[in-house]
């Protein structure tokens, strides 16, 4: 593996590093489609490679990677399986938390722990009525310590992870903690029922008496609103899950165009990749993917000057969440057809279940629908026009009609379905 420890690695070394990986991952994303089978051993072929250690600085054991070559390896790695970026979301908010937290013992602890191949999944979304009041999943004390109690949904990545970011109430007061995934009382399901995305180990997560020390506990305000760069990061991770379907589908139906000789009497060529119609839709394909690729990586630009900054810019803050924001509508409006109209370049073979090309819409509407952008279209135009804040947090439950009865706090931005 190439060192780093002297300075912070080029995008050709995590090339180098990282693409063999993707490209064995990519080799069995049909099959694990198929039969549906989570994809373990591939995320350990990516923890052994130290994929989670990116973003840590060279002096702590990472790769020392700005933002922007971060999200460059995370379209690659949505290119090959869709499922693993999206499963590793919240692992890339915590290691920026860190980041950006004072120096000292817990950070530079926490901060190695991930360089050695740690990854952190979530716990944060809740069933039914949901944080829109409070979270359910409580902190009772107990001894010296804590108990911790509570039923989790849309747990993404927890299944493939070391220790789960968890959000819970703590005698009213929202606090975000860092649980063991193996502890004693955690119980993971790999129930998540979605028709695509569906490798993404979503499912439920219980929490039954665990016990939690202090030094466990993150501290409170977690998912407090106002402005913070979290939201848009986790967004954008989002966005280059897209990306990367895009890319994937261009690929797997430009290849199956090129082998084809099947046709129609009144095709304009005899051969499907010499048809002027045929060549339009690869060539629509190919804009769609490079037009998503570059607005993510646009975006992450931004990201990596707020945050060498230290995020604390309140103007910049906003600028980069508007920016994300609109990048979310633009890539779902171009990714999203992209990947219905590729089935005009065949015909009814096209739609065979042995290339499940079907996976690339399935995937994308999927993960479109995580933040609805019929919400945050709305949002971009009542900012725009009224000035009224942005969204960088919010809650998703049911709401209760008097409005007077609760607190309004959100729940990490996009981290919330």
């Amino acid at each position: 593996m190439t060192s780093t420890t002297a300075r912070s690695v080029s995008d050709a070394g995590l090339d180098e590093i990282f693409t063999p990986i993707y490209e064995r991952i990519a080799a069995g994303a049909v099959a694990r489609e198929t039969d549906r089978r989570l994809a373990y051993e591939e995320v350990g072929w990516l923890r052994e490679a130290r994929f989670g250690a990116l973003r840590v600085p060279v002096e702590y054991g990472g790769f020392g990677a700005g933002v922007r070559q971060l999200f460059r390896q995370l379209i690659e790695l949505a290119a090959a399986e869709s499922n693993l970026p999206q499963a590793l979301r919240v692992h890339w908010a915590f290691v920026e938390d860190q980041l950006l937290a004072e120096e000292g013992p817990h950070r530079e602890r926490w901060l190695r722990v991930v360089a050695e191949g740690t990854l952190v999944g979530n716990a944060i979304t809740e069933p039914g009525v949901g944080a829109v009041d409070r979270y359910r999943t409580r902190l009772s004390p107990e001894g010296d310590g804590w108990l911790l109690n509570g039923v989790k949904y849309y747990s993404t990545g927890s299944l493939y992870a070391d220790h789960i970011l968890v959000a819970a109430d703590r005698d009213g007061e929202r606090v975000g903690l860092l649980v063991d995934a193996n502890a004693d009382g955690v119980r993971q399901h790999d129930d998540w029922d979605g028709f695509g995305q569906r490798l993404t180990a979503s499912g439920t997560t219980e929490f039954i008496d665990v016990a939690v020390r202090d030094e466990q506990i993150l501290g409170p305000g977690y998912g407090a609103a106002g402005p913070t760069y979290s939201t848009a990061y986790l967004q954008l991770v989002q966005l280059a899950v897209l990306a990367g379907i895009a890319q994937r589908a261009e690929r797997d139906v430009r290849e199956w165009v090129g082998q084809r000789t099947r046709g129609y009497t009144h095709s304009a060529a005899d051969l499907p990749r010499h048809d002027p119609l045929v060549q339009q839709v690869i060539g629509r394909l190919s804009a769609a993917a490079f037009s998503a690729r570059a607005t993510v990586l646009a975006v992450a630009e931004l990201l990596d000057d707020v945050l060498a900054a230290g995020a604390k810019d309140e103007k910049a803050l906003v600028e980069v969440e508007l920016s994300a924001a609109r990048a979310q509508l633009a890539v779902i409006d171009t990714v999203l057809p992209a990947t219905s109209e590729l089935f005009e370049v065949g015909g009814a073979s096209i739609t065979s279940e042995r290339l499940r090309l079907d996976r690339h819409w399935r995937n994308a509407r999927t993960i479109s629908v995580h933040n609805p952008a019929i919400q945050k279209a709305r949002a971009i135009g009542d900012h725009l026009l009224n000035g009224a804040d942005l969204p960088f947090a919010w809650s998703a439950g049911e709401r209760n009609t008097a409005a007077d009865r609760y607190t309004v706090a959100g729940s990490a931005g996009p981290a919330a379905r």
